[in-house]
Order: structure tokens, then sequence, then C-alpha cells
């Protein structure tokens, strides 16, 4: 009876240890990958991950170039990180960027904010229109998120700047397949379509792949219950691929819940390496390559 009660006793206290535990693993971030060279971050959000200043932003990019990251590309979701986004561009030769308005701040679009964004996509050092898109899993759960409708007026003005000014469009698409993909087709996609964080199901990926869209796979591809993006990552061809990070979100696994910084690129590569059955060398390179390629961006 008394071994009972203290088992009985001794539980809760074990329960709030381990969710302690937990708790602090979740903040830490994960460790150095082997290093990959060759890689470059086809979107991460440094300002997100603490890069607000030119000495923090070098730190990020010194981690990062350690294990392989030569390059990235940090990304805006509104009209203060789209500032952010080009400073940091500037502030360090190896940040490039991407500015626009997420689905989420889609009514942000005013003829203020399309003057701005306008002049800060033509910028040098800007080599997207992004992230843009649709996103239907906000509305009704954020009074914060535009809705679909002004969505899709904002996501077509998106694809009219990119076309207009000759640079990528990165999309970001979260549970809206057919009408983003409708949308493109009905405006006519720019010359470049990046899917970010490409989380469509195969047969979207290869409604995609057709289209000569390029599919960026972050970590989520790692995740115990993403059969079917594994599949997607696949079949994409070996000149439609990009790898990412999204930091400081989707860490990939067994690190999902920490911080995700662009240093942990190499643990993605390595992933989608297995599920095609190639080298993870010969991953590092092609991304890479793609990236260059699709960003215009120069060899580091």
């Amino acid at each position: 009876m008394s071994d009972a009660s203290d088992a009985s006793a001794d539980a809760p206290a074990e329960t709030l240890s381990n969710k302690a535990a937990k708790k602090r693993r979740r903040r830490e971030p994960p460790p150095d990958p082997t290093p990959l060279p060759g890689l470059v971050d086809a979107h991460t959000h440094l300002a997100a991950c603490g890069g607000r200043d030119a000495e923090s932003v070098r730190a990020i990019l010194g981690h990062a170039q350690a294990v392989g990251v030569d390059q990235v590309v940090t990304v805006a979701d509104d009209m203060v990180d789209a500032r952010w986004a080009v400073a940091a561009a500037e502030w360090d030769h190896r940040v490039y960027a991407a500015v626009a308005l997420h689905p989420m701040h889609a009514g942000d679009l005013d003829d203020e904010t399309a003057a701005e964004l306008e002049q800060m996509v033509r910028h040098p050092r800007v080599v997207a229109v992004g992230e843009t898109g649709l996103d239907y899993y906000w509305p009704g759960k954020s009074d914060d998120c535009a809705s679909p409708e002004v969505q899709h007026e904002t996501f077509r003005w998106h694809i009219d700047l990119a076309k207009r000014v000759g640079k990528p469009l990165m999309i970001h698409n979260r549970e809206a397949d057919r009408d983003l993909l409708d949308i493109l087709a009905a405006e006519g996609a720019p010359e470049t379509v990046i899917m970010h964080c490409f989380s469509g199901d195969r047969n979207v990926a290869r409604e995609c792949v057709d289209r000569g869209y390029i599919l960026s796979f972050a970590g989520t591809v790692s995740f115990a219950n993403a059969d079917e993006l594994r599949v997607a990552a696949e079949l994409v061809p070996d000149e439609q691929i990009l790898v990412e990070t999204d930091a400081p979100f989707l860490t990939p696994h067994p690190y999902r819940g920490q911080p995700n910084q662009s240093y942990c690129l190499p643990y993605t590569a390595r992933a989608i390496a297995e599920v095609r059955g190639v080298s993870e060398e010969e991953i590092a390179r092609l991304s890479g390559a793609n990236a260059r390629r699709a960003y215009n961006i120069p060899l580091p």
C-alpha cells in the first residue's frame, strides 16, 4: 500500500520534470550539422531570427557559412519586414532579399505601399517578389488576416509586378492549391515561379512541374507525417528543386519545434538526398546551382 502511494506521489513530479525538460529543449538551438558545402538557403527570415542589425546578420551568416551555406535569400512578410530585408542585403554580401506582402497582410496594399514595394523590388540586391500568394488557413481564425477576396486582388498585383520588373515570383500557398494555380494561369505566370515551402500532394507537384515552376522544400519534408510531401520531393526534376529553411520556423526532424536558422539547412538537404536516392553532395551542388540560376545571383 505504501509503495503504491509513493509511486503515485512521484508521478506528478516526474511529469512536471519531463514537461520542463521538453520546454527547455524547445528553446535550445539544434547542434551544428556536419558541413555540406555549396548550399543556398532559398528562403529564410533573418529579422525573425534576430538579424536586425549588421552585426547580428554577419553572425547568422558566419554560422551558416561554417557548415556550407554560402548565401541566403531573406524574405519579407509585410512592409516593416521588407525594409529589414533590403537593409540586410546591403549589410552583408552573402544576403539577398525578396519583398512582398504575405497573404495575411494583403489588405495593406494601397497606392503608397504599392509604390514603395515597386521601388524596393527594383533594388539590385532584391532578387524576387515574395512571399505572396494565398492562405486559406487563417481567415476566420485571425481577425488580422485578409479575406480570400482581398488576397486574390493583392496576389494578382504581385504577379503583374514580377512580370514588369522581370524577377521571380515567390509563392506562399496554404490550403489554396486550386485557386492559386487558377489565378496564376489566368493572369499568366512570370518566367520564374518558386513554390516556397511546397506543401502540396503529388498531384499538385506534378501540375507545378508541368508548368515549369520550381518547388522549394523546407524541414517539413523530414517530418514523420509527410509521406505525400516526400513523394513530391522525389518526383521533381533535378532542375526544378530548391532547399530552404523558412527559419525561424519548420526546423527539420529530429529537432522539430526548436529554433531554426540557416545553419540547419544541411539537415533538410540530407533528408531530401535520402528521399531522392542520391548523395548529399549532389543535392547541395544541384540545389545551390538552381538557386543561383533562379535568383540570378553569382557564385560566392
